[in-house]
């Protein structure tokens, strides 16, 4: 019996023995993989603060629209000025492509940017004529559409900084009238029309309707921080963002940061302030393209970079040998740089000789969101893409211009292919050129070429007409205003 017993202890103490080493064995295994699962559990938290906070959680690029105010085709290096730098807009044609014949869609401002929003030439929008302080009823109506609200109601964060214009001084603020958030931005930051009274410390930005007073700074690097700040701070960072970054710079009254205007020590003085000006916006811009590399942006963003129109020759301004300038309808006016960068999808360092003009942005930019453009009215800009790579465009509107505020002589023009007509503003005298060989318009071929000019006038007359009938002609017919030297038309 004792040995029974003793024998059943000796079983039971190595049953206890065997028991408390797997416990061991347990305790060793759940340890290691509690390390493993720490050390997983760490990897993961690293990657997530490696990523950006807010992830976006879509693929569609994001959109920005840079306009310089009255910009001129030779003003800067990239265009083959020999003594203003510009280094960003020298990067960003590095970076993408660079239109050679990047055309504003106006001789002047107010009607040039109306197109940019609408793909709609000035005169079928109604933006016929710049705004300036007067209360004349022309604006850029609610009734048109502008991609910004297409876009909006599509999902993106939308804002807007810089110069507006597209309301006359009286409207601005004006519940009346629609304001920058009426045509689709859930942020605005502008001015009516210039940075007054001056580019430096500029008091009359309005910001989502609210006054902001006198701030301490030039125009241009004051617009570029709002609009990073917005970028960094105030966006929905999980949706796909579009913004339109309006400059003020060069357009006069001038006023330009020293350390800017120095660069240009053996100038005169008008030339320093000029050249450093265009050297301040290159500044600001550079300031942006930084944000969005050190926010993981810059290779789903498409870039577009260009003017309003051509330039102002007394301040210095260079048409880079090109007839005419701002308020003209011959190439000085309304040829302006082009640049598009879209990493991936733009080859780089490449140039294209292909016409592209600022309405095409419109159509463009919905394509590249995958919109279909509306269908209830006329939309005369074309998708450019295809002219990266050399193809030739379809247009169902050829390129056309009527500024109201030029010369009588060149109130019109027009261009199909490589020909461009130019009319006085009763469509009654006429030149011919063939622009792509004679981009200076020297040799007017109008009456050695009576048939084509008859083509082109004919094609000219048609499309006027037909615009005309389609925009709010009331508008320009009841104009007051006296006609420029020489004109019968005040429009």
């Amino acid at each position: 019996m004792a040995q029974k017993i003793k024998s059943n202890y000796i079983q039971k103490s190595k049953h206890k023995e065997n028991y408390s080493s797997f416990k061991r064995l347990v305790m060793r295994v759940n340890t290691k993989n509690a390390l493993i699962n720490i050390f997983l559990l760490l990897l993961f938290s690293y990657q997530c603060l490696a990523e950006p906070l807010h992830k976006p959680r879509h693929n569609r690029p994001n959109i920005i629209v840079i306009v310089a105010d009255d910009l001129g085709w030779g003003d800067t290096a990239t265009y083959g000025h020999s003594v203003i730098k510009t280094p960003n807009i020298d990067l960003l044609a590095k970076q993408g492509v660079k239109f050679n014949q990047g055309y504003a869609a106006a001789g002047v401002c107010s009607p040039s940017r109306s197109a940019i929003l609408t793909g709609r030439t000035p005169y079928r929008n109604g933006v016929w004529r710049h705004l300036s302080g007067h209360s004349e009823p022309t604006h850029l109506r609610k009734s048109e559409i502008t991609y910004p609200r297409m876009l909006k109601q599509a999902g993106y964060s939308t804002a807007h900084f810089g110069k507006w214009h597209l309301l006359s001084k009286t409207q601005v603020n004006n519940k009346s009238f629609p304001q920058p958030n009426d045509h689709g931005y859930d942020y605005w930051f502008a001015t009516h029309n210039n940075a007054w009274p001056s580019h430096k410390n500029p008091n009359n930005f309005i910001r989502n309707g609210v006054k902001v007073g006198e701030l301490n700074g030039y125009s241009a690097p004051l617009v570029a921080d709002e609009a990073i700040q917005w970028l960094k701070h105030k966006r929905e960072p999980l949706k796909p963002f579009l913004m339109s970054v309006w400059f003020h710079e060069p357009h006069s009254p001038i006023a330009t940061d020293i350390k800017f205007s120095d660069l240009y020590p053996n100038e005169t003085p008008q030339n320093k302030k000029y050249y450093g000006n265009i050297s301040q916006m290159d500044y600001a811009l550079g300031q942006i393209l930084k944000a969005l590399d050190t926010q993981d942006l810059s290779d789903n963003t498409l870039v577009i970079f260009t003017s309003d129109n051509g330039p102002v020759v007394k301040f210095g301004g260079s048409s880079g040998g090109l007839k005419g300038y701002k308020r003209y309808d011959f190439e000085g006016g309304i040829r302006v740089p082009f640049l598009v960068r879209w990493p991936g999808h733009v080859i780089a360092n490449t140039e294209s000789n292909i016409p592209v003009i600022g309405t095409d942005i419109f159509t463009t930019v919905l394509n590249i969101v995958g919109l279909p453009t509306p269908q209830d009215r006329t939309i005369d800009g074309v998708n450019f893409l295809p002219a990266i790579t050399g193809k030739h465009l379809v247009r169902k509107t050829p390129l056309f211009w009527r500024t109201h505020v030029s010369p009588y002589d060149n109130r019109v023009a027009l261009r199909e292919g490589d020909w461009k007509i130019v009319a006085n503003d009763t469509l009654s005298n006429f030149k011919l050129f063939n622009i792509q060989e004679d981009m200076k318009e020297e040799i007017d071929l109008a009456e050695g070429m009576p048939e084509k000019l008859a083509q082109m006038k004919q094609r000219l007359i048609n499309t006027w007409q037909e615009i005309s009938a389609e925009g709010p002609n009331q508008w320009w017919e009841s104009e007051t205003s006296k006609p420029m030297p020489g004109a019968t038309l005040r429009y």
